[in-house]
């Protein structure tokens, strides 16, 4: 399922861009030529042998025989653009290490279909996660396998914009899947701290606004925007509705500088059902020990909130390189935060920050986070394992989704936190470092076998760094490295520390060897044990 799921949405990414051709069909052949260059598309098969090594708290050495298959491709046009990278690999265990097939990848993309009025984007991402972040080391990947979970993640939907006198008018529409496939010892509740594990969900969102601009016609900005959002959560039927309507102002206090404020009306519900009981009153749980629900018990309300919202801020915009904005209000029954700023020291530096809040679940987290990412990108790979770290980086700077996986509990939450990126070309040479903070409060409603989990907060903090330098015409070297933690209230944390060393030499045309080396921490109360492990691959890559 999870294969399908991902090549499909990967498709459609690549395809996406094709929509704009009906309109461009009247362009030269010069123009289509132009364009036709600026497709990259680079397949390539791997085969690479992987040494493990335990350091604690065994001895074990163990081997494998890796096999990979993937396509990195890249598209930038006029009015189209697409960067998809998907893996499929096949790790052969020697002796009595265990076999397995992942699939990992990421796909962001747009066409636009009516020029300046209408485009279509989508967004998809394959990869194993635990310890609140996506992406895993050897120590988890090949010693622990059986606590990692494979998350799937997608959506897609159009933009609107249009111009009536001085009326700008935006609006879009989103719908997004999302599914995490987790081992039965993560989903079973015998593990300490436990309440359900994540199952799938679907997002749909819209949102329209119609604003002025500061002086067009009137001296400040004025704006009346309305949008909802519901995530239906398979765990226990949980549901999620956030609808809004607000208006708001602009007001312009020097060049590049502006004050912000909006004021309005907000409804949201978080419900749900309870589990299936037995006989003794105990929750029953399917075969992969997540919570049957009862769905011919009625919904119980868990959180409600009706009433006014408002906020005020500052924009600041002093020139095209760097942009800014803080926000401060009500929403959600307290206090709010929210602000993003992006700065562009040169064409070769950026750095970006954002801080957000809201009510979701984990497909809700997902959705945003892609739709957030750059559509022009490169995707950063663990060297050993070839696993999507979640860290992307291009032209707009990096990124990454750590943050929005966190912990991969089914509850609702109300999610607040902060992420950070930092991006560097130094020559030829590529850099980036990222970080984030994020928190969780979950909800729950009374009565139901999810009430213990009602006021739980999970924290997870990430930490990402890489650098890629060319080491003549034919040689490269990077590194990378990574710490993630979980703390939760409920006691399963995790830790999760690594670091890696990769060199790649080309043979002759198209053939490659790589060489690597790497160590790994995992630490997590789903465990007997901390495990430390130190790794090597020795390969072969052929790029078609």
């Amino acid at each position: 399922m999870g294969r399908a799921f991902f090549l499909g949405l990967a498709a459609c990414a690549l395809a996406l861009p094709g929509a704009a051709s009906a309109q461009e069909q009247g362009a030269s052949g010069q123009e289509r030529q132009a364009r036709q260059r600026n497709l990259q598309v680079q397949p390539y098969i791997e085969a690479a042998q992987i040494f493990v090594a335990e350091l604690a708290p065994g001895d074990d050495v163990v081997t494998y025989t890796q096999l990979a298959a993937g396509v990195d491709a890249t598209l930038t046009g006029r009015r189209s653009g697409a960067s998809v990278s998907v893996r499929y690999e096949r790790a052969i265990g020697w002796s009595n290490a265990s076999g397995s097939d992942t699939l990992s990848g990421i796909a962001r993309a747009y066409a636009t279909v009516v020029p300046r009025a209408l485009t279509i984007e989508a967004g998809a991402l394959a990869s194993r996660t635990e310890a609140g972040g996506i992406g895993s080391g050897v120590a988890s990947r090949y010693l622990n396998n059986q606590v990692g979970s494979q998350l799937y993640a997608a959506y897609a939907g159009p933009n609107l914009h249009a111009e009536a006198g001085d009326v700008q008018l935006n609006g879009h529409y989103r719908f997004g899947y999302t599914r995490v496939e987790t081992p039965a010892i993560a989903a079973s509740g015998t593990a300490p701290g436990t309440v359900d594990v994540f199952d799938d969900s679907t997002v749909q969102s819209a949102a329209i606004h119609a604003a002025t601009r500061p002086d067009q016609p009137l001296p400040v900005g004025v704006g009346l925007g309305a949008g909802i959002m519901q995530e239906d959560i398979s765990n226990l039927d949980q549901r999620v509705r956030d609808a809004h309507v607000r208006a708001d102002v602009t007001l312009p206090v020097r060049r590049g500088l502006a004050v912000a404020a909006g004021v309005g009306y907000e409804h949201v519900e978080v419900s749900a059902r309870d589990a299936v009981r037995d006989a003794s009153g105990l929750p029953v749980r399917d075969a992969a020990g997540r919570y049957l629900t009862d769905q011919a018990l009625p919904r119980r309300i868990a959180y409600e909130v009706d009433g006014l919202i408002w906020d005020v801020g500052v924009i600041w915009r002093p020139s095209r390189r760097t942009a800014a904005e803080a926000h401060i209000g009500r929403r959600y029954g307290s206090t709010t935060y929210y602000g993003n700023f992006a700065w562009s020291p040169s064409s070769r530096s950026s750095v970006n920050l954002a801080v957000y809040d809201g009510v979701s679940g984990v497909g809700g987290q997902m959705t945003r986070a892609l739709a957030a990412l750059p559509v022009d990108f490169a995707a950063a790979r663990d060297p050993l394992t070839g696993d999507i770290t979640g860290c992307v980086s291009g032209e707009e700077g990096a990124d990454c989704l750590t943050g929005a996986v966190g912990s991969v509990r089914s509850a609702v939450f109300r999610g607040r936190g902060i992420t950070a990126s930092y991006a560097r070309q130094f020559g030829r040479m590529n850099a980036g470092l990222a970080a984030g903070y994020d928190r969780r409060s979950f909800i729950a409603a009374s009565g139901t076998v999810l009430a213990p989990a009602n006021g739980v907060t999970d924290e997870s903090w990430y930490l990402a760094a890489f650098l890629d330098t060319p080491m003549g015409r034919d040689a490269g070297l990077s590194f990378n490295a990574y710490s993630r933690w979980l703390d939760t209230t409920l006691g399963a944390d995790a830790t999760a520390i690594g670091a890696a060393a990769a060199y790649r030499r080309t043979l002759m045309q198209r053939l490659s060897a790589r060489g690597a080396l790497a160590v790994d921490h995992y630490d997590s109360e789903l465990e007997l044990a901390d495990t430390t492990a130190v790794s090597a691959l020795v390969g072969l890559r052929y790029d078609f």
